[in-house]
């Protein structure tokens, strides 16, 4: 699959907050006003607010506390401020809990501090780049996007990672064909973002590929993101190694300034984070770090032999538990998301995607259509031909279902003869004409059973949940529908109907 296929089957790609946008925008203008971003960005008084916590942090060091967003404009400049205020925007934009094997609260943990790290390297390296700070943020956007696009693909990505011992981008481009550098840069792109960021981005992890103009920046962020690992990854002491010896190769530094070098991320980390309102968890200085190590290696009583043969055990016990751990996600996530006798998406499924999906919508301001089918009469096909004929008739249904609905839409079993169709980004009128044309269509199907011909109808409720209008509450948004086919039942079946979702 190429990336440009991936992005055409998405109904609308992860877009920027509205604020971020108007940032961008006056930022873009040849006669950008300090003014003017001050007002875009004083609206948002939690945005304000955080900012200026930064502006006065030691991150920045400010001789004198800075009151308003003007002020930190004046001083720190207008880069620095814009990069801080998009920062807030866009990691509160995404930022969402976990609900499976990828944690999001750890991706943006990690993102931040590799975003600290770059602009002390930076420093430290005297690459000048405006936008480093949100540039190391954003490096890996792709792999949120990839996630929230492709969950189930993803989540087989790390587990292809963990098994096979490769890379992330290699992962990535097993399962999908291409990486998180190509889809970060892309979004970002989409978005409007400066060429120096999402160029710097493309190719962040194989620097050989990038663009002179921009390898130094890329650069840069493959370190921010190696000193990253360090605190959230394994392989601590490997990964400074490498760490070490290229920042000895640019810059004289000694084994002991390396590590202060690390500690400092540490230490500014922790300031930024909860500015971010992101609970730093235990992440301490790496030399502290060695210490709990060093203390702990103190006490054992064992041979260099005896521990490099037990490290080969447990080698081979953690490669045979990570496969037997791949095949149980696997099964499990067939099981959690997939109704096993149709093969359309379970109910337990629906309801969690339907939560996302009104949340998205009020994120966007988009519409959110939702069609509710039952089968006609299908208690008499039961009785008629026994409960196996019955099956027959769901899953000749539910293949109907996955044929006809649009890439973006979700087909579910709510329950016995009845199907869910979720439409993100439909309107009412979008959801009627698909509702007619699968009324139809069932109407026309043949089911063989017994050497019989079975004919069956359906039933359907439509309703919409905006935004503007309506409470973001699932449980309504299936009241209305379920009102919808009711009403549909009792006037004839073999028929649509809409109800409305109460107002707000």
């Amino acid at each position: 699959m190429k990336i440009d296929d991936m992005f055409k089957n998405i109904t609308a790609l992860p877009s920027l907050p509205a604020i971020a946008v108007k940032i961008i925008q006056e930022i873009r203008k040849d006669n950008a006003s300090i003014g003017k971003l001050a007002d875009i960005i004083s609206v948002d008084p939690a945005l304000t607010a955080n900012l200026l916590k930064v502006a006065n942090s030691s991150f920045y060091g400010l001789p004198h506390q800075v009151d308003s967003v003007e002020r930190a404009v004046n001083v720190l400049g207008l880069d620095a401020v814009k990069n801080i205020a998009l920062s807030f925007v866009i990691v509160k934009g995404f930022k969402r809990n976990s609900v499976d094997e990828f944690n999001q609260e750890l991706f943006w943990k990690r993102s931040i501090t590799a975003a600290v790290c770059a602009e002390i390297m930076a420093s430290a390296l005297k690459v000048k780049q405006a936008d480093m700070f949100v540039t190391a943020l954003l490096m890996d956007i792709g792999v949120l996007v990839m996630y929230l696009t492709r969950p189930h693909d993803y989540l087989s990505a790390i587990d292809e990672k963990m098994i096979s011992r490769l890379t992330t981008t290699e992962a990535e481009k097993s399962i999908f064909g291409f990486d998180h550098q190509e889809v970060g840069s892309e979004i970002l792109k989409e978005w409007g973002l400066p060429d120096d960021i999402f160029m710097s981005i493309a190719h962040h992890h194989d620097i050989e590929k990038a663009s002179p103009e921009f390898s130094s920046v890329s650069e840069i962020l493959k370190l921010s993101d190696m000193a990253s690992s360090i605190y959230y990854g394994n392989k601590s002491a490997e990964k400074l190694k490498v760490l070490k010896q290229h920042l000895q190769d640019k810059i004289r530094i000694s084994d002991a300034d390396v590590v202060d070098f690390i500690d400092s991320i540490a230490e500014k980390t922790l300031e930024i984070l909860a500015s971010f309102d992101i609970d730093s968890g235990d992440i301490k200085s790496y030399s502290k770090m060695l210490e709990g190590a060093n203390e702990e290696l103190s006490r054992l009583d064992m041979t260099v032999v005896q521990l490099a043969m037990d490290l080969r055990e447990e080698k081979r016990r953690t490669e045979h538990l990570a496969k037997e751990l791949k095949s149980a996600n696997e099964k499990l996530r067939k099981y959690a998301n997939t109704d096993v006798l149709t093969g359309v998406y379970s109910h337990r499924f629906l309801q969690e995607t339907l939560v996302k999906e009104m949340e998205r919508a009020e994120r966007y301001s988009r519409c959110l259509s939702i069609i509710l089918l039952d089968i006609d009469l299908f208690r008499e096909i039961n009785n008629a031909y026994g409960y196996y004929q019955g099956d027959i008739v769901l899953k000749a249904i539910a293949e109907l279902l996955q044929q006809v609905i649009r890439k973006p839409d979700i087909a579910a079993r709510y329950g016995g003869e009845e199907f869910v169709v979720l439409l993100p980004e439909a309107d009412i009128r979008g959801a009627i004409v698909l509702a007619e044309r699968l009324r139809q269509m069932v109407g026309r199907l043949e089911i063989k059973i017994d050497g019989h011909v079975v004919k069956v109808t359906v039933s359907a409720g439509i309703t919409m949940y905006s935004p503007a209008k309506s409470e973001k509450n699932s449980a309504k948004l299936i009241e209305a529908a379920n009102k919808a086919l009711y009403h549909s039942k009792v006037t004839g079946r073999n028929k649509i109907s809409v109800v409305p979702m109460a107002d707000n």
